[in-house]
């Protein structure tokens, strides 16, 4: 705060009351030149408000179940319970059943025996721990990379990482599909931002030829496997465009690690691509991992100026013990018990097919973690999440915007722990459920027909 934005009056006022032992003067009270409109203090007038009280309107009017914040009442793994009745769940991201093992939860009560569940510190003043360099060593050598560095949050990792090494006179290019944590990060960066065709390179590449020589540097951002449609970039040609045009590339394996490759080591070994080839690997701790977080791997260079630039970091409390140890001991697992691995896959091929035998439209899916079925209408959306949860089954809606308008769809992440019972009931409950509402042309426009929202 500069000098100016000080009160001088009443700090001469204070330090003369003081010098001479008597209470201070009260400082006299100055009147805006301004006439301040109070409604402007009230929450309830922002735009963002008013989207969401006449969602719950319409919702309300349409006797459709808001799916937001729905309250799981156990650990949420191939099944959950909601209201005291178990679901199947595809709602969950423990990709290969790790937060449920005795192994990974023993590790993590031994680190909060020793170490507490808080470090009480950002790790460059005191929250430095012996956990946090082998959870480290463990990620570099996965990704074949000099160093790495974990943050307490996976979303922060994206923001911090990208606004922090861009500026002004650069230029970042990202997947048009990419997550909100990469265009943030964009942002806060001030760079010049242009989104290429999701996963079309030859954009990507015409955007280059077009911008790049008006900028000092430029960053490529990509995903390793899309967490809406479930498919997956050519890695091989992304590092032959980032070379030759002398960009940064990075990578983010959110959704990928623990679920492509043989091992489940990510996109680089599904596609048997020189991980060192990569600038910045990025991913999160949340889902294969089994706790909270992300991490970025890279050069010695790169992860130095995160420790003391990437305010997400730097300015953060250490990754606490039992989230560390246990992302550690599930890397561990994963990479010594391969087969689970092999589970997922098996599973997701057989959901995706399961689902277009079924006439479900499974879109860009490869048929890995992530599977949508694609129902277009955003309200029909809801409306079928809803059916599926009256039946047994738990998948939740994604509509407009967060997938493009007429795209909206059910999400289905699958893990290893489903059982093809599950899957193939939950794909029949789906197709029949959903035959059911085109039947009846259930939708936002035939709805909003017979609504007054002023009632």
């Amino acid at each position: 705060m500069s000098k100016q934005q000080f009160d001088r009056d009443a700090i001469l006022n204070l330090s003369r009351s003081m010098a001479k032992g008597a209470a201070p003067k009260p400082t006299p009270t100055r009147e805006s030149r301004t006439k301040a409109d109070r409604s402007k203090t009230d929450f309830a007038t922002l735009d963002l408000y008013q989207q969401i009280a006449i969602q719950r309107q319409m919702a309300e009017k349409l006797q459709t179940k808001d799916p937001y914040f729905v309250l799981h009442e156990t650990r949420a793994g191939a099944t959950t319970i909601v209201d005291g009745k178990e679901l199947i769940n595809f709602a969950s991201y423990d990709y290969l059943g790790l937060n449920g093992l005795d192994e990974v939860h023993d590790a993590a009560k031994a680190a909060i025996d020793k170490f507490g569940t808080s470090v009480s510190g950002s790790r460059p003043t005191s929250g430095e721990r012996p956990f946090h360099s082998e959870l480290e060593r463990q990620l570099a050598e996965l990704y074949k990379s000099e160093a790495a560095l974990v943050f307490v949050s996976g979303h922060a990792t994206n923001v911090s990482t990208i606004g922090e090494l861009l500026g002004p006179t650069d230029l970042v290019v990202f997947d048009a599909y990419s997550h909100n944590s990469v265009t943030t990060g964009c942002k806060l960066s001030g760079a010049t931002r242009r989104s290429f065709k999701h996963n079309d390179l030859d954009d990507l590449e015409r955007i280059l030829e077009e911008t790049r020589n008006a900028h000092d540097r430029v960053m490529i951002i990509a995903e390793g496997l899309y967490s809406m449609d479930g498919d997956m970039p050519d890695l091989a040609r992304l590092v032959e465009i980032k070379e030759r045009f002398a960009a940064w590339l990075l990578v983010d394996e959110a959704h990928s690690l623990g679920v492509l490759g043989a091992t489940g080591k990510g996109l680089f070994e599904q596609q048997g691509v020189d991980p060192s080839k990569i600038d910045i690997w990025m991913g999160t701790m949340s889902k294969t991992m089994s706790g909270c977080g992300g991490y970025i791997c890279g050069n010695q260079v790169l992860i130095d100026i995160l420790k003391f630039f990437a305010s997400g970091f730097m300015y953060s409390v250490g990754l606490s013990a039992p989230l560390a140890v246990a992302g550690a001991k599930s890397l561990e697992i994963m990479q010594r018990e391969p087969w689970r691995v092999e589970k997922l896959q098996s599973n997701g091929r057989y959901f995706k097919k399961a689902a277009q035998d079924a006439g479900l439209d499974t879109g860009l899916s490869a048929g890995f973690c992530v599977v949508p079925v694609i129902v277009g209408d955003s309200l029909r959306a809801v409306k079928l999440s809803n059916n599926l949860m009256d039946r047994g089954i738990y998948a939740f809606p994604i509509t407009y915007p967060a997938v493009p308008m007429n795209s909206a769809r059910l999400r289905f992440f699958i893990s290893a722990t489903h059982s093809e019972e599950q899957l193939q009931q939950a794909v029949d409950i789906t197709a029949e459920e959903l035959r059911k509402l085109e039947e009846a042309n259930f939708s936002i426009a035939t709805s909003l027909s017979t609504l007054n929202l002023e009632e």
